[in-house]
C-alpha cells in the first residue's frame, strides 16, 4: 500500500494510512486487491476520519472482482469508476483466491501481440479530497505514474510544463489516460501484424496455414472491441455526471471544472480512436480472407478452365484413334502404306487448330494478376 499527500506544490509518500487531512490539497491511497481484501476495515475508518463515510457494501464488492468490466457508479459522496487496464499475457489473481498472484502463466494461442489482449480491473473511488485507488498486484501503470508524480515537483519537471494533479478527479482522469495509451501503443502492433498476415494470404505463390492463429486474432480483437466499448460507456457516464458538478475549492473552481471536461473528453477521444482502429482491423482481417478465398476460387477456375480446354483438344484425337481402331474388315487408309501418317497428319492439324482457336478466346492464358 502507498499512501501520496499530494499539496499545491509537493508530494510526499508515506507507508501508513493517514489520520488527517492536509490542510491544502489532498490524499492518494493507492493499494493492491489482496491488500485491500485483508485490510479492509482499516481503509474503511480511513476513509471515515478523512470523508466522513464509508465505501458502500456494494462497490466495496465491486473493487474486490477481478472479472468486472469497466463501468461508472456514484453515490452522493463519491464517484467509482472501474477501468479495465492491458496486462503483461497472464492473469493478475486466481479466480478462486482473489488477489493471489499466479506463478503460471495463462496458456493462450497465437502469436505474442495476441497475449497481450489480457486486461484487469483498477478501481478509482473519488472524493472530494481522497482518491483511493484498487489495483491488481505489480501493476506497473500506477506504479509508472506514482514515480512520474514524485518526480513533478522538481525543476526540470516545472520547466518542462509537468503540474501536480489539482484534484483527486484530474489525477485519476491521468492515470485512465495512461490506460489507454497502452491500448495506442498495442494497436501498432496489432496492426503490423494483420499486415504480415494480409500480405501471406494474397501471396499468390504461398500456402497460408495460419488458420488458427488467425481465428484467435479474431476472437481476440472481438474482446478488445467489447472491453473498449464498456470503457466508452463508464467514461461517458463520467463525464455525464460531471456536468452535474457545482464548482468549488476541490474541485478547482469553474477552470478546474472545465479543465475536467476537457481531460475527460480527451480520454474518451483516445478510447474512440482505439475502438474505430480495432474495428477497421477486423474488417481488413475478415476482407483478407474472402479475397484470399476469391483468389483461390480464381486459381481454381484457372486450372478447371485449362483442364477442359486441353480435353476438348484431345477428344476429337480420341474419336479419330477411336475410329481407325474398329474391328471392320475394310476402313479407308488402313491398308495404304501412307494411311498411318495420313491419320497422325490430321490429329496433329486438328489439335494445332483447336489450341489456336482456345488460345485466341483466351481459354489456355493465364488470369492476369
Amino acid at each position: 500500500m502507498r499512501v501520496f499527500h499530494i499539496l499545491p506544490g509537493s508530494v510526499s509518500e508515506s507507508a501508513s494510512l493517514p489520520m488527517l487531512l492536509p490542510a491544502k490539497g489532498y490524499v492518494w491511497i493507492a493499494c493492491g486487491r489482496r491488500e485491500f481484501e485483508l485490510e479492509q476495515g482499516a481503509v474503511q475508518s480511513t476513509l471515515q476520519m478523512l470523508c466522513g463515510m464509508t465505501l458502500v457494501d456494494l462497490h466495496t464488492a465491486d473493487l474486490l472482482n477481478n472479472q468486472l468490466p469497466s463501468h461508472y457508479d456514484y453515490t452522493s459522496q463519491y464517484d467509482i469508476l472501474v477501468f479495465r487496464r492491458l496486462a503483461t499475457g497472464h492473469s493478475e489473481t486466481d479466480l478462486a483466491h482473489p488477489g493471489e498472484v499466479l506463478t503460471q502463466k495463462l496458456k493462450r494461442g497465437g502469436p505474442p501481440v495476441l497475449r497481450r489482449i489480457d486486461t484487469s480491473p483498477v478501481g478509482f473511488a473519488v472524493f472530494e479530497r481522497v482518491l483511493l485507488t484498487i489495483h491488481p498486484a505489480g501493476c506497473l501503470v500506477l506504479d509508472h505514474y506514482a514515480t512520474r508524480l514524485m518526480t513533478a515537483t522538481t525543476a526540470a519537471s516545472r520547466a518542462a510544463g509537468i503540474a501536480l494533479p489539482p484534484s483527486p478527479a484530474d489525477l485519476m482522469l491521468r492515470i485512465v489516460n495512461q490506460m489507454v495509451d497502452g491500448y495506442l501503443d498495442l494497436r501498432r502492433e496489432l496492426t503490423r501484424q494483420l499486415d504480415h498476415w494480409q500480405a501471406e494470404l494474397l501471396s499468390p505463390g504461398a500456402r497460408f496455414n495460419n488458420w488458427g492463429s488467425l481465428l484467435d486474432a479474431r476472437i481476440s480483437l472481438h474482446h478488445l472491441d467489447e472491453i473498449c466499448e464498456d470503457q466508452r460507456s463508464a467514461i461517458q457516464d463520467w463525464i455525464e455526471a460531471l456536468n452535474t458538478w457545482e464548482p468549488n475549492e476541490y474541485n478547482g473552481g469553474q477552470r478546474g471544472l472545465e479543465l475536467l471536461k476537457v481531460r475527460s473528453r480527451d480520454v474518451l477521444e483516445h478510447i474512440e480512436r482505439v475502438v474505430h482502429h480495432v474495428r477497421r482491423l477486423e474488417q481488413n482481417a475478415e476482407t483478407a480472407v474472402q479475397m484470399h478465398f476469391s483468389a483461390q476460387s480464381n486459381r481454381t477456375n484457372d486450372i478447371m478452365r485449362t483442364l477442359t480446354a486441353l480435353t476438348a483438344i484431345f477428344l476429337p484425337l480420341n474419336l479419330i484413334a477411336g475410329i481407325f481402331g474398329m474391328n471392320f474388315e475394310f476402313i479407308p487408309l488402313t491398308h495404304l502404306q501412307s494411311g498411318f501418317w495420313w491419320a497422325m497428319g490430321s490429329m496433329a492439324l486438328t489439335a494445332a487448330v483447336l489450341g489456336v482457336v482456345f488460345w485466341r478466346k483466351r481459354y489456355l492464358a493465364r488470369t492476369a494478376r
